[in-house]
């Protein structure tokens, strides 16, 4: 008898869980969208309607499916334990680097079991009290989310500015703080990029305004004590396709006001002794040309495209900016890609690429010399902040002009994120922090190696990897492929102590540099888009099957991972080469291609027609509709899939991701796990927090040691 209810109970508990792990069912509407005489059907394009009461269910059917999943295959109790196991190798207390800028250091600081950072300063003499500029932790307590990504304090020291978001849209509010008594003014300027320039009058900033698309598009001015509503409009970027905002050049003489879109800038100027004045244009914008520009002495340092493909550095007079009055500083080289540069007064440092690495030069103003920094590592990144938005890292790098010292960070797949000062005069390097790793880590255990593929056009792609000292090139390793492949955005080796756990349990981790990036210089960005955007997917798969031939993996323990941009590369192999990986790691894919680039109303459309094509020119329809991953799921099999995406994402739409899972719940014929994983508390870049970020890594690798059957 008892035996007989042990029988029904666990068929009763079968059944339970068969119909707890049975996934959503989207429903389908159908709509047509016709252009160029074609029509296509979407039949889940009513996931795109974000009020939609039936969206939000739907969206929470797959989060409960997805939890469901979870917990009937052991993946979450393996996610909290990889969890716990990152979360011991970090320093629980940690204080930055401090910085000194006009009488203060500054610096951020952790405190054990809290999230947020805690920003300080103080005075330049010894034995000075800490002043605490903002705690973060305080009133993020009230909010799931919540993002400061900057300070910036006015030149009096009197006054600090800072963006607020807590919704992750990437919609920030200024707040201003009055130092001296510790108090939060009035002010509060909703729905901007979260930064401002202070004028020299310690009362004036300016800051820059979102669009409906969230495109930054407008330059207003604030005074201290004026009502919000009154801010004067500065500058207005009428052009769709641009965005804009404004900076201090590091000189302190000009504020300088960016409008920029994928192929065209163009910047404006002024006094900051006077807000009250007009910006004047430097050099008007022209199709095809970019250049950014800094400020030095009675001049103006330009780095250009002008007939220039790999970029050179000009200079020009402060009155004379127009392009025909540049001269040339460091000339164009078809080998080496000049990513930026940085101004002292008496050095100038160059940050180049060659060789898919990137080396700091140092020019001296004085004599010509010229040397160039060099590092052991055969593959790694070095950080020098040269875009001039991000000046207000004040409290880590070079925040002022006036010293012989360049500070700097790097980091390898082995070596943790370090920060150097190297005396540019005397050429000697001091390391200043390294982060520590907790517990038995050794860089001497892990081995880096750069690769080289040759793809199907015989171009050579690196590939960066890193794996456990001892590991067999036997064709029997767990690999994970990294890659991104667009934008001109590079991925560079950096050091993950999270990615410890995938390593010390055999896995081997490799980046694959893939064209759309611009690891090999300005041409590898240009061979990556538009109407040679395939080379980025096929790059990628040929870089998978270079890994197997060499011994390092196989199909069944072969992984793929990349986001946002990259989850358009994960989409679209999947759609391409399925039966090449075991599971495909997909963040905030953007799969939705062509009917996203004909809606201009989505963020980022109009200032990327330059990246992918516009679709209304049926040359960009075509072939964008002959990868876009959405329109090509077919009725085959798929590897095991993770998808992610943030309800709030102001990147890639939730929708985007949405709308392809439910597309392959109903096309795809396999078994394979298709799990959807939805952050109704966050958006493109998932948590906020200093701990939380790492959920997200112990979910993909509790996922793919899942499919492998390991702890």
């Amino acid at each position: 008898m008892k035996k007989t209810v042990v029988i029904i109970l666990l068929l009763v508990a079968g059944i339970f869980c068969s119909s707890q792990l049975a996934p959503p069912t989207a429903e389908k509407i159908e709509k047509e969208l016709t252009i160029h005489g074609h029509t296509r059907i979407d039949p889940y394009y009513w996931l795109q309607e974000r009020e939609n009461p039936k969206v939000l269910e739907y969206l929470k059917a797959e989060k409960k499916y997805t939890d469901s999943v979870l917990k009937q295959t052991g993946i979450d109790i393996l996610q909290e334990k990889l969890y716990n196991e990152i979360v011991r190798r970090l320093k629980q207390e940690d204080t930055s680097v401090p910085c000194l800028l006009n009488g203060y250091y500054y610096y951020i600081r952790y405190e054990p079991d809290k999230e947020y950072p805690i920003y300080c300063r103080k005075k330049e003499s010894p034995g000075e009290k800490e002043e605490v500029l903002l705690d973060v932790n305080e009133p993020a307590r009230e909010y799931a989310y919540y993002h400061v990504p900057n300070i910036y304090v006015s030149g009096d020291n009197n006054l600090m500015a800072f963006g607020v978001d807590t919704v992750s849209r990437r919609k920030y509010t200024i707040h201003v703080k009055d130092l001296g008594s510790g108090k939060l003014l009035e002010e509060a300027i909703p729905n901007t990029t979260g930064g401002v320039a202070w004028a020299n009058d310690g009362r004036t900033f300016f800051y820059t305004t979102k669009a409906e698309n969230l495109r930054p598009y407008k330059i207003k001015k604030h005074i201290i004590g004026s009502p919000v509503n009154t801010d004067a409009e500065i500058f207005n970027e009428v052009d769709n396709t641009f965005n804009t905002y404004i900076y201090r050049s590091r000189s302190g003489k000009y504020l300088m006001i960016c409008s920029y879109s994928t192929l065209s800038s163009e910047y404006r100027f002024l006094d900051v002794h006077h807000p009250g004045g007009e910006f004047k244009v430097l050099q008007p914008r022209e199709k095809n040309l970019e250049y950014s520009a800094e400020h030095l002495g009675n001049s103006f340092l330009i780095r250009t495209n002008w007939n220039a493909k790999n970029f050179r550095l000009m200079a020009t007079p402060e009155d004379r900016t127009t392009k025909e009055n540049w001269t040339e500083v460091i000339p164009h080289r078809d080998d080496v890609f000049l990513q930026g540069f940085l101004v002292f007064n008496d050095f100038l440092v160059s940050v180049e690429r060659k060789g898919g690495l990137t080396f700091p030069v140092i020019f001296k103003w004085e004599d010509k010399s010229i040397h160039t920094l060099a590092f052991d590592e055969g593959a790694y990144t070095v950080y020098i902040p040269t875009a001039p938005e991000s000046g207000a890292d004040y409290w880590a790098y070079n925040p002022t002009i006036d010293t012989d010292i360049l500070r700097f960070q790097y980091s390898s797949l082995t070596t943790p994120k370090s920060v150097f000062d190297y005396n540019m005069k005397t050429h000697t390097r001091t390391l200043l922090k390294q982060d520590e790793v907790k517990g038995d880590f050794k860089p001497a255990d892990y081995v880096t190696e750069r690769r080289f593929a040759e793809v199907r056009d015989g171009t050579r792609v690196p590939i960066s990897l890193v794996y456990r000292k001892g590991m067999e090139k036997n064709g029997e390793n767990p690999l994970l492929l990294e890659a991104y492949g667009a934008y001109g955005s590079s991925l560079d080796d950096e050091f993950n102590p999270a990615r410890l756990s995938l390593l010390d349990r055999g896995f081997v981790y490799a980046i694959a540099h893939i064209r759309g990036g611009q690891e090999m210089g300005r041409q590898w960005y240009e061979d990556g888009k538009l109407l040679k955007k395939k080379n980025t997917f096929t790059d990628f798969i040929d870089c998978a099957l270079y890994l197997i031939d060499e011994k390092f993996t196989n199909p069944g323990k072969l992984f793929a991972l990349g986001g946002s941009a990259g989850g358009l590369l994960m989409s679209a192999t999947a759609n391409m080469r399925p039966d090449l990986f075991k599971g495909i790691i997909a963040e905030v894919p953007w799969t939705d291609v062509v009917t996203c680039m004909l809606d201009d109303t989505v963020p980022l459309t109009s200032s990327e027609w330059d990246e992918w094509g516009n679709p209304v020119n049926k040359e960009y329809y075509d072939y964008m509709l002959s990868y876009s991953p959405y329109d090509n799921v077919e009725a085959k099999d798929y590897p095991a899939l993770l998808v992610t995406t943030g309800l709030h994402d102001s990147q890639v739409q939730y929708w985007d991701p949405a709308k392809w899972v439910a597309k392959l719940r109903d096309k795809k014929t396999d078994d394979n796990l298709l799990l959807f994983q939805i952050n109704m508390d966050a958006g493109h870049s998932g948590s906020s927090g200093r701990f939380r970020q790492y959920k997200d890594y112990a979910l993909e690798y509790a996922f793919m040691l899942n499919l492998l059957k390991m702890e």
